[in-house]
């Protein structure tokens, strides 16, 4: 059953008003009418299970027939910090990391990233990923949307965390570590970050800036993965590893 986000100060009672992009989803697109079934995803996790009462072409009226408690999200915190790719492929990064249960992605800019942004398409892009990851949301049957942060140079991510999170690096040079080893020296962490560089890779003095910062620089094997593919494969990894 489709679901849509509705905010918290649109729920009175037993009642819901959805407006703007999700009334026009409903009516022009899906044309749902009156009585038909569907589900509302607040802001705090909480689903409700709703019945269309009123429909005009920019409010849909529904009544909430059950309130279903915030379903259990992944115990760790998942960060994906990711270098901006050419074209639209972080609309995909956003979209799978979303699906894999990522709690926040910050993307940024290094030293080989090819996209330079103003200020005003840097908003754009930002306000386009998060559109991306509550999409997303929806479609898997997550109950929180990751927050896509603000563009930041690459300096601006290596301070951001303490000593008790584990901090990965993806770096195709690396020849002595690997995910596989580091993964069975910890234990489970609350809180992982990933770093993940541009289509041309990390530099050697960013590779450095992060060992300093505390960040393990690690290899996922023999093969060079594509940008859009190497932080599915690690936050895949993890989950496997440590959520079982």
């Amino acid at each position: 059953m489709r679901r849509f986000l509705v905010e918290k100060d649109r729920i009175s009672g037993n009642r819901a008003f959805l407006k703007e992009d999700e009334a026009r989803h409903i009516g022009k697109v899906l044309r749902l009418g009156v009585g038909d079934t569907i589900y509302l995803l607040d802001e705090e996790g909480s689903t409700y299970h709703a019945m269309i009462t009123a429909r005009d072409a920019k409010t849909v009226e529904v009544e909430i027939v059950e309130k279903i408690p915030p379903q259990k999200e992944p115990s760790m915190e998942i960060v994906l910090g990711q270098a901006i790719p050419k074209a639209q492929k972080m609309d995909l990064i956003v979209q799978k990391a979303t699906e894999l249960g990522v709690s926040s992605i910050i993307p940024f800019l290094s030293d080989r990233s090819v996209p330079l942004l103003d200020a005003e398409r840097s908003l754009r892009k930002r306000m386009r990923w998060q559109k991306v990851a509550v999409e997303a949301t929806k479609q898997c049957g997550r109950t929180i949307v990751p927050q896509v942060d603000a563009i930041i140079p690459f300096r601006g991510l290596l301070n951001r965390w303490d000593e008790n999170s584990l901090k990965i690096m993806l770096w195709e040079d690396e020849k002595n570590n690997t995910l596989k080893d580091l993964l069975k020296t910890h234990q489970p962490s609350a809180r992982v970050v990933i770093l993940v560089g541009p289509e041309g890779g990390f530099s050697g003095q960013e590779v450095n800036m992060a060992r300093e910062a505390g960040f393990h620089t690690v290899s996922l094997g023999k093969y060079i993965l594509r940008t859009e593919t190497a932080g599915m494969s690690l936050l895949s990894i993890v989950h496997y590893e440590w959520e079982r």
